[in-house]
Order: C-alpha cells, then structure tokens, then sequence
C-alpha cells in the first residue's frame, strides 16, 4: 500500500479528532516503549529504531526502543504480552514470530491469538552471505565446498526465519551446513566479519552496511526477484536451485486486548513516520519496501502465515530445537 505524508498525517490527526476515539483511554499519556526481542545493531532493531525516530515527531512523546533478546525472541515476545493493553508496550519481531510456535516447543504464548496485530511494516529478502575471505564465490562454489567435506561448513541464524531459510537451502542442494544460533543479526555479522563463521542467513537491512568494504559477499537472495540494491546478486532460483523463494517480514504488535482505536492511532503514527523522507529514504536504501498493512489486514495476513507454517511443519521442513 502506498503512504503519503499527507495521507498518514491526516489519518494520524483524524484520530486524534474523532469523537469515538476521544473517549477511549488516552494514548499516548507517556513514552512508548518498542520492544525488539533480538540484540541490537541487526536488522530489525535498526528498523524499529527508525520508526521509533519518526514516531515521536507524529504523537509528541518519545519512543524508547528497548532490546529483550532471548530464546529466539520468546524472552522480549513473552514481556509484551504480559504488559498492560493501553498502547504503552509495543514490540516490533520479524515474521520468526509466527515460526517459532513450531520451531520450539512449549513457548509461553500463542504467537497469534495472544498479541494484537497493530501493523505489517516491510517485508524484505534475506539473504545468504559469506566472509570476503572464503574460497567460494557463488552458490555453486559453495555447494561443491560443502559436498567435497560435508559438515565443514557452518552458518549462522538468527531466529526461526533465517533458520528455516538456511536449512532449506542446504535439504535443496543437497548438502549438510552446521547451523550456529545467535541471538540476533548484530552479534551474527560481528562474527561473520570476523571469519569466525563462513556463512549467514540474514536481512537486506543488516547486511548492506558490511558489503561495500568487501569484508562480506552476499551469494544470493532468497526473493523470487533480484533486490535492486544489489542487482549483480542471482536469487536462489537462479543461482541453481529452482521454486526456492523465501521473504522475511516486521510486523508491530500490542499486547492481547489492545483497543482497536488505539491500534489503529499507533498504526497512523506508523504511517506518519514512514512518510517523513528521511525515515522513508533510509529504509528503502536497505531493502526495505515499507509495504505497511494496517491492523484489520494485518490480523489476516498473520491466520495464513500461521497456517503456511503449520503445513511446512507438518511436511518436517522446520528444525524443532530442543
């Protein structure tokens, strides 16, 4: 959907106007706090930091990011849903939300019916990169290191997304990569850089920062289209692994019961943010596409990507971690 300053602006200002809203609990009385369940410096925590940024211009409070990282993002998830549902605790998580209700066993919550959807924000590929020092160059380079000695190979993830997506990689080429956790995409990359893991499935939004030094070399893209900030990267499909397509996504939410007036002001907030140039223009120079769903589409979209991951469970295609 497409944002315009003008139209996020008015929509923000309409709800702040409308009688109806007048009469629900005020929002926002005091800072907001946006929680990212990973560590900082990775890819949604430089996200959610510039929405945040754009935010306190839209509703004239500040707008704290605050990092809860912990059991790929249960640990900050489980602290949002716990909070009071007056628009004062909010969380930004990548599409892992979703996932981990069947990568991990016995979460806490459901990662669907216990939060209020409040906005989808972007979606973005991810990416597989190597350090700038290994031998291989490409994908196939890669995957004939790898069959050549199987098991010598490591990637790092983050969470259930960049987890599914490596996995994936590795069952369709055929090959056995050994799968190193994080606990997010800022500790991930500071290692990747270092050689201390040869490989990474991570975000357009993280990884671009590490590209133009050479000290990383992204191999290819997981979107079923090249990313236009990297037009010399093939997609999986073309490197040589047909049907591959994965995208990640951040979404915002509230915790459980959140009023839906209230909802629908933060996501105006969301809007007005994305539409300042400054905001917009440093996200989409990361990947970003700022394709924003308001909370009645978001609600949907998030039943069928739970569905999506309940048959790719059921097929065995995600790793349960212990």
């Amino acid at each position: 959907m497409a944002i315009t300053r003008r139209l996020a602006l008015g929509t923000l200002g309409a709800g702040l106007a409308s009688p109806f809203v007048a009469a629900q609990p005020a929002w926002p009385s005091r800072p907001v706090a946006m929680v990212v369940p990973y560590a900082p410096g990775g890819g949604t925590d430089i996200f959610a930091r510039a929405v945040a940024e754009g935010m306190r211009e839209a509703i004239g409070q500040p707008v704290v990011v605050e990092n809860r990282a912990g059991a790929n993002g249960v640990v900050g998830a489980e602290y949002v849903q716990r909070a009071p549902a007056d628009g004062h605790m909010l969380m930004v998580a990548t599409g892992a939300h979703v996932i981990n209700r069947y990568a991990m066993p016995n979460i806490p919550f459901d990662p669907v019916k216990d939060f209020t959807p409040v906005s989808m924000l972007s979606g973005y590929p991810l990416v597989l990169a190597a350090h700038g020092g290994q031998p291989y160059s490409d994908i196939a380079g890669l995957i004939a290191a790898a069959r050549a000695k199987p098991g010598s190979i490591a990637f790092g993830s983050t969470e259930a997304a960049t987890s599914y997506a490596g996995n994936s990689f590795a069952r369709q080429a055929g090959i056995q990569l050994i799968e190193v956790p994080y606990r997010g995409s800022g500790p991930q990359l500071n290692d990747l850089v270092a050689g201390h893991v040869p490989l990474a499935v991570t975000s357009t939004v993280a990884v671009l920062q590490h590209v133009a030094s050479g000290a990383v070399r992204v191999l290819a893209v997981t979107s079923a289209r090249r990313s236009a900030l990297l037009p010399r990267v093939p997609t999986m499909a073309e490197a040589g692994l047909p049907g591959y397509e994965f995208n990640g996504w951040y979404g915002m939410y509230g915790p459980p019961g959140l009023p839906p007036a209230i909802a629908q002001r933060i996501f105006a907030a969301v809007q007005a943010s994305l539409a300042r140039p400054a905001i917009g223009q440093r996200l989409a120079e990361l990947g970003a596409d700022l394709a924003t769903l308001g909370p009645a589409e978001f609600g949907p979209f998030l039943e069928r990507d739970n569905r999506r991951w309940a048959e790719a469970a059921a097929a065995g295609l995600i790793s349960t971690a212990n």
